[in-house]
């Protein structure tokens, strides 16, 4: 399974728009071969550098959606609620909030990792989840994974 960004190629920097300095967009996502089996798709968007590389303490989280379709082949630059695939459900990120919350960091250059899990199932309405109660639900039902890495540091 794939996960790509026209916007950045992995381990790169991400590109200003896409953070809180610019104007805080997702950046367009490409999904590949999913597994023909897959029922659903999930994409856990954190931070595991917060808030400083040098010392992390905790794991940000940027942007939870589950039950994309698993014929959907990406989401398009700055989409929102209304833009998501039918069926797709979206949790709670770290700002306590749905949708997509751009890198932020407030010291170094920080990693983000765009993470892309296939299930062997739908999941019910989990009613806006945390990260660890969407891990919960996904434990044992992950037929494959990708992930795209993106890195930012705020300008000087």
């Amino acid at each position: 399974m794939q996960i790509a960004s026209s916007a950045f190629a992995d381990n790169q920097p991400i590109p200003r728009q896409h953070t809180c300095e610019g104007a805080d967009t997702s950046p367009p996502l490409a999904f590949g071969a999913v597994p023909a089996g897959a029922k659903s798709l999930v994409l856990i968007v954190d931070d595991p550098d917060a808030p400083d590389p040098a010392a992390p303490r905790m794991t940000w989280v940027h942007w939870l959606l589950y039950n994309l379709p698993p014929t959907a082949t990406g989401l398009p630059e700055g989409v929102a609620r209304g833009g998501l695939p039918a069926g797709t459900l979206e949790g709670l990120n770290d700002w306590r909030r749905t949708g997509y919350g751009g890198p932020c960091p407030p010291i170094g250059r920080h990693r983000y990792f765009f993470k892309l899990y296939a299930l062997d199932r739908v999941l019910p309405d989990l009613n806006r989840p945390t990260k660890p109660l969407l891990e919960k639900a996904i434990h044992g039902h992950v037929l494959a994974e990708a992930a795209l890495v993106g890195t930012y540091q705020k300008g000087r």
